[in-house]
């Protein structure tokens, strides 16, 4: 059974910087692919970010493209969330997950799909004052 626990989350002001991170719990992290998503208050959960088994390709919301980083530590089992320049409208629990999918190019075809992912954690609350 893989666990997911998401770290980082709290109240930044407009502008404001924080560092998401997600440790995974068994020895097949490596292997797969990992996403972050995010759900507002009265909003369907949408996906943020995500990161191929080996790091590349990245995948961005347009939304968050230039502010958001996505990276991995396979050694460490974590994946991270760097979000930079935050804005009010990013406010929403945030959720990393790991994806069905090991296969690069199955993968590419997937990362955006919340039913493509097998596994979620409990979510990290963000808030982002005016």
């Amino acid at each position: 059974q893989v666990q997911l626990v998401e770290s980082g989350g709290g109240l930044v002001q407009a502008g404001g910087s924080l560092r998401l991170s997600c440790a995974a719990s068994g020895r097949t992290f490596g292997s797969f692919g990992m996403g972050w998503f995010r759900q507002a208050p009265g909003k369907e959960r949408e996906f943020v970010a995500a990161i191929n088994w080996s790091s590349e390709p990245t995948y961005y919301t347009d939304s968050v493209k230039g502010r958001f980083t996505i990276s991995r530590d396979n050694a460490k089992n974590t994946v991270y969330l760097q979000m930079n320049s935050l804005k009010p409208e990013d406010t929403a629990v945030y959720y990393c997950a790991r994806s069905y999918y090991g296969d690069t190019y199955r993968y590419s075809t997937a990362y955006h799909n919340p039913r493509d992912y097998a596994y979620w954690g409990q979510g990290t609350q963000v808030t982002v004052s005016s």
